[in-house]
């Protein structure tokens, strides 16, 4: 009854203060398993790591990022601002994901969208020379202060040319050739 129990008492056996020391001491065990075993343990009881100019850092796998850590482990402080970071991280990727979804919902739906033929008795209309314009003005018919504010790149700013090529799409598939309205 009065027999002494074992006390964990690494604190006077010189305890490792941070993961890099725990690691040192885990690289001098005798066998494989042993330094795989002591690592495990180094990785459960310090999550930070040292960095090179000083101080601990943190990589949080789940968001691909690091955290800045006053000691070798977080702090409840420390620990809230990641928490909370994450809590941003997968909104953000929950709001991604629906608007990819409806993205995707919207462009299925275009290409479910009936295509009109043309039967062959709508008259083809015979084509006029264009006057003559500007290569400014052939491709963006906006007024120039809209154009200057447009950002390179966008919808909105390729849609003029998009547009174009389109309507000559159109007019290049759109005719019945004669060949095949004599076959019909």
């Amino acid at each position: 009854m009065l027999a002494p129990t074992r006390a964990h008492a690494q604190w006077w056996r010189g305890a490792p203060a941070d993961f890099e020391e725990c690691a040192d001491a885990a690289e001098k065990a005798a066998t494989k398993e042993e330094k795989t075993s002591a690592l495990a343990e180094c990785n459960a009881k310090f999550a930070g790591r040292r960095k090179p100019g000083g101080g601990y850092t943190y990589y949080d796998f789940m968001q691909d990022r690091t955290f800045d850590l006053a000691g070798p482990n977080p702090t409840p402080e420390e620990q809230k601002k990641i928490d909370q970071q994450y809590t941003a991280y997968l909104e953000k990727q929950r709001r991604d994901s629906i608007a990819a979804a409806l993205t995707a919902k919207q462009q299925q739906q275009q290409e479910l969208q009936p295509v009109s033929w043309r039967t062959g008795t709508e008259k083809t209309p015979v084509p006029v020379a264009a006057p003559v314009r500007s290569q400014a003005a052939m491709g963006d018919i906006r007024p120039p202060r809209a154009r200057a504010n447009c950002v390179k790149g966008s919808f909105s700013c390729n849609w003029p040319r998009l547009s174009d090529g389109l309507n000559d799409l159109k007019r290049l598939f759109g005719a019945p050739s004669p060949n095949k309205a004599k076959r019909s």
